[in-house]
């Protein structure tokens, strides 16, 4: 028997994803719960498991493409000796799919002298999810659609969604997705073109895009050939073009997390009024009890770093000053009861913040567990998405790297994001003598629509002051 593997519904507001590699190959066995593909979403990068063991008989879905949830990306076949046949007759199956509507070419064709059914057949696909029709088909004509146009129609119901909002015909839309495809960001640079330029004299228009929009004709080996010409709309967003003809460059589209991190980023930026403060904490007392917590951690598994200490400070800090575990919604401000700490983890694809849920009832122990899990999932791409929502606090951790500091940018809706530099042997005055001490510098990006320096700085002081006492909750 054969299984149907779809694309897995990842979260309640994710309505899509994009293949991004396939694990196993046609024909290739595979176990029950093995990884099978791996998929990028808004929230998530994450591997698949296969659903059942077998063979993988059928991949419908391309590296690359993306697709809505429960669209059924391959098919696996249970049985030991027809999946390789069936492998090898995999190629012809999509060409059969292609095909279909090609077959009912002749029905239609066919059809209009004896019945009237092909009219029929085509109110049914017009308003099967709801999209403007391009035109008014003559009852008798032969549908003389192309197979790349049907393609380009079913598109995800999110750029369907878009379309009958807009009023916006699929098919006169061309895709830069498998296939020919169109993505979202193909309606929406359609959209954007519309509106800024009256659709008259078409010809002329295209002729006139092409010479002013489009970059003059790359000699061998440029970069151009290696991306499709961006439209107008994506120019002007991109801004001016950062090479000349003939420059040495390589150009790679970005990956949906980087996408989507340099979005957050931007916005951020937009919505909140930045500014950060800097402390220095001596973190001599409390390294001294991390080492000797250390041997006691890693017999149960636990590698103890510096930051449950600082989280633990965090979760002192947000009791006394409860400003900086909150949101901004309009004019009002958000006081939120839980604390539920992020943590941004260094990916080599990018970066992710995985949250602790509840920091403020786990104990050092605990906070030590969930760092050393949600880190090392978040590095084999096993969170769910649910893992990366809810943060109310963000720490991100530059100092791993050896960085001084940095002014980190907020996690919106959050209004404040605590940065960790390296913590190292540095030379201080104490007393009008000169000590070593492990000194560590904390930086506090804060959202000054409602939190002002005073208050900033006294929740520094207060995490320095835990720190330094080595004073902890158990």
């Amino acid at each position: 028997m054969s299984e149907e593997v779809k694309m897995p519904q990842m979260g309640e507001s994710i309505a899509e994803g994009t293949i991004v590699k396939w694990l196993k190959q046609v024909g290739d066995s595979i176990k029950r719960d093995e990884p099978l593909f791996e998929i990028s979403t808004d929230k998530v990068d994450a591997e698949i498991p296969s659903p059942t063991a077998g063979v993988l008989s059928e991949i419908k879905v391309k590296e690359g493409e993306t697709v809505p949830v429960n669209t059924v990306v391959a098919v696996i076949n249970g049985g030991a000796a027809k999946p390789t046949e069936e492998a090898k007759e995999a190629p012809p199956k999509p060409e059969t799919a292609k095909a279909e509507p090609a077959s009912e070419e002749p029905k239609k064709a066919a059809a209009p002298a004896p019945k009237e059914e092909p009219p029929k057949e085509e109110p049914k696909k017009e308003t099967k999810k709801a999209e403007p029709a391009p035109a008014q088909p003559d009852p008798g004509q032969v549908d003389t659609t192309s197979t790349d146009e049907l393609r380009r129609t079913r598109s995800s119901p999110l750029v369907r969604k878009i379309a009958q909002e807009e009023g916006v015909d699929i098919s006169q839309i061309e895709g830069t997705g498998i296939g020919g495809r169109v993505t979202k960001q193909d309606i929406r640079s359609f959209i954007e073109n519309r509106g800024a330029a009256p659709e008259e004299a078409a010809p002329a228009k295209a002729a006139e895009a092409a010479a002013t929009a489009a970059p003059a004709p790359a000699a061998p080996g440029a970069p151009t050939q290696r991306a499709p010409q961006p439209s107008r709309a994506q120019a002007m967003e991109a801004g001016p073009q950062p090479f000349a003809e003939g420059d040495r460059v390589e150009i790679e589209p970005m990956s949906i997390m980087r996408r989507r991190i340099a979005e957050r980023m931007v916005e951020s930026r937009h919505i909140s009024a930045h500014v950060t403060s800097f402390m220095e904490v001596d973190f001599s007392k409390t390294a001294k009890l991390r080492a000797g917590l250390k041997a006691e951690y890693e017999r149960d598994g636990v590698k103890l770093t510096f930051l449950p200490f600082i989280i633990k400070a965090v979760i002192e800090g947000i009791k006394k000053w409860p400003i900086v575990n909150s949101s901004v919604w309009g004019d009002q401000i958000v006081y939120k009861k839980d604390i539920n700490v992020g943590v941004a983890v260094a990916l080599d694809w990018g970066l992710i913040v995985p949250v602790i849920r509840g920091a403020d009832e786990k104990s050092l122990l605990g906070l030590a567990r969930a760092v050393n899990d949600l880190g090392e999932r978040a590095r084999t791409k096993q969170l769910k998405p649910d893992e990366v929502q809810g943060g109310t606090f963000t720490i991100t951790n530059p100092g791993i790297f050896g960085g001084w500091s940095g002014t980190p940018i907020i996690n919106q809706p959050q209004v404040a994001i605590l940065g960790v530099g390296a913590i190292k042997k540095r030379p201080v005055v104490i007393d009008d003598a000169i000590a070593i001490r492990q000194i560590g510098v904390l930086a506090l990006s804060f959202d000054h629509r409602v939190i002002d320096g005073a208050v900033a700085d006294q929740f520094l002081a207060t995490l320095r002051d835990v720190i330094e006492a080595a004073e902890y909750t158990s």
